[in-house]
């Protein structure tokens, strides 16, 4: 399931979704599921477009305030799903959150990282071009898609540091709460505990601004009526980024809240495919 979302989230301009509006609909299936790991969370979802190839690809990291119980990699199936008939392939992938055994610090970041270099073993077989390789995470998973592309920036004696880590070209955060350090010091929709039990007070290695600059384009599309991820979040985490010398855009997307953003035939949705394409150069 998703974050919990109130009738808070109803705007002024008129009625938010609710996870109950986008579960109602079909649930999209994906083309393959396949383990990165032996643990049953340790595993991906394959979303492959019609045709030959070689497909562009997008990286999709699910949200949940970083737990399990909140939601699963299933909850992003209908845009894996409309990418892929926009000719997008997809990798999904799950992982252990906080509230798993092995999830935590540094748990549920060696997952995320073991799942993106994953994707390289499926490229040849599956003709995917991860030279045109995009992350995409909502929420909670906007923090770690951006941590994805920040990995050869992870100091020296990180144990979440590897050699050789999947290079990220760009960045779409629907939604994200990509600064930890203030997500634990302010009121969001996950809490600040949960950022306790994420990091162990290593925001070092996990703190996406702490690994400026990226070196990647990023852009953060927010809903203007998110009652889950405080609008200033966004523009907080660009601000210092930018002055880093990092390319970061933010699209406020007004009457939109959290479950629009990953919600096929919504404004939002539209929003970040253009930036999507635009980023695989479409």
């Amino acid at each position: 399931m998703g974050e919990t979302v109130s009738d808070a989230q109803r705007g002024d301009t008129g009625r938010m979704m609710v996870w109950a509006d986008l579960f109602a609909r079909p649930r999209p299936a994906s083309d393959a599921t396949i383990s990165y790991g032996p643990d049953p969370l340790q595993i991906a979802d394959l979303w492959l477009p019609a045709g030959d190839g070689p497909h562009p690809t997008v990286l999709m990291v699910h949200g949940g305030c970083w737990q399990t119980d909140i939601a699963e990699r299933t909850i992003m199936n209908w845009i894996a799903a409309d990418l892929r008939a926009r000719g997008i392939a997809v990798w999904n992938i799950e992982y252990r959150g906080v509230d798993r055994p092995g999830g935590g610090y540094p748990g549920t970041f060696h997952d995320v990282a073991a799942a993106a270099d994953a994707l390289r073993d499926q490229a040849a077989r599956h003709h995917l071009d991860l030279s045109r390789l995009v992350a995409v995470g909502h929420s909670a998973g906007g923090h770690l898609a951006l941590w994805l592309a920040a990995r050869p920036r992870l100091p020296q004696g990180s144990p979440l540091r590897t050699a050789d880590p999947l290079p990220i070209h760009a960045v779409v955060s629907l939604g994200g709460l990509p600064d930890l350090e203030e997500a634990a010091r302010s009121e969001n929709g996950c809490g600040n505990a949960v950022i306790a039990r994420l990091t162990a007070g290593h925001f070092d290695d996990t703190s996406v601004p702490r690994l400026a600059p990226l070196g990647v384009p990023q852009v953060l599309v927010n809903g203007a009526v998110d009652r889950i991820i405080p609008t200033a979040y966004a523009e907080g985490y660009a601000r210092p980024m930018r002055a880093a010398g990092d390319s970061v855009a933010v699209r406020m997307i007004p009457e939109t809240g959290h479950v629009e953003l990953v919600t096929p035939d919504t404004a939002a949705w539209s929003a970040a495919v253009r930036e999507i394409e635009r980023a695989l150069g479409r």
